[in-house]
């Protein structure tokens, strides 16, 4: 009998993020997968660098958010 691996994300949010829509429409452009890189990425480089300004003496502090474009397996993503 072939054991089962648990999942490293629960079924039960992998079926919130899909709800109402087609999961063949995950892997197309804009789709969950782009959306779910997007969010990932934006909340990283935002804990980086507040990371980066909270070991700061000199009164460094965040000036606004700039863009940037970055390309992936399935295109090109904006963050914020």
């Amino acid at each position: 009998m072939a054991r089962c691996k648990a999942p490293h994300i629960p079924d039960a949010i992998l079926d919130q993020l899909l709800a109402g829509a087609d999961p063949k429409a995950a892997f197309e452009a804009d789709g969950l997968l782009d959306r779910l890189k997007k969010a990932l990425a934006e909340r990283a480089l935002n804990a980086e660098m507040d990371h980066h300004l909270a070991g700061e003496d000199a009164g460094n502090s965040r000036n606004g958010y700039g863009r940037k474009t970055v390309t992936t397996e399935t295109g090109r993503i904006e963050l914020a």
